[in-house]
């Protein structure tokens, strides 16, 4: 049976993603240690809140989840996970990212009110595995005040103030800056859509 990862640093609601993967019919295990990601066949960073959040992820679990990755583990950055796959944010200039996608995240421009919370229109910007089945224009639910910036692993966007990447995949390096265990039948289509990078 294959064992799907969800990190825990204290800046997410895990119940609410191990429901969205429950109702594809997927369990997650949250490892306690990075030596334990060596059983996982994929792995998922939620998270919430500010950047800093991050600093938990230190340089054994960076290396334990690069390793994976280099090894084909699918892997899985939501909202503030998604940022974390960048080389870093503006929320916390100092502290890096993990650096497997290009580029800084920045927060949403004035005037347009920050947090970001509510339903946006995906703008599907090239075909994926990851947004496979998901059709131009579906909403889906964000909340968040920093974002990601568009670049050539984008394959979705959206606009809030500034046009951000809603979606973004690299092989097998994904992220979403929406929840999709809280967008409906879209959301859990992404999430079958990881699945299946397995």
């Amino acid at each position: 049976m294959r064992e799907i990862a969800l990190i825990d640093y204290r800046a997410g609601n895990l119940t609410s993603v191990r429901k969205g993967f429950a109702a594809i019919g997927e369990c997650l295990f949250t490892p306690d240690s990075p030596g334990d990601l060596a059983r996982a066949a994929a792995i998922v960073v939620p998270g919430v809140g500010h950047f800093n959040a991050t600093a938990v992820l230190d340089e054994t679990w960076r290396t334990a989840i690069n390793e994976r990755v280099r090894n084909g583990s699918p892997l899985l950055g939501i909202c503030l996970g998604l940022q974390w796959l960048f080389e870093g944010s503006d929320e916390a200039p100092d502290l890096p990212g993990l650096s497997v996608l290009p580029g800084r995240c920045f927060k949403l421009p004035p005037p347009v009110k920050v947090p970001h919370v509510g339903w946006n229109s995906l703008e599907i910007g090239q075909p994926a595995p990851l947004v496979d089945g998901v059709a131009n224009g579906t909403q889906v639910y964000f909340t968040h005040s920093y974002a990601a910036p568009i670049t050539g692993d984008t394959v979705a966007g959206t606009t809030h103030g500034a046009r951000f990447a809603a979606a973004v995949q690299r092989g097998r390096v994904c992220g979403v800056q929406f929840h999709p265990e809280k967008s409906g039948t879209a959301g859990l289509q992404i999430l079958r859509n990881f699945v299946a990078l397995i």
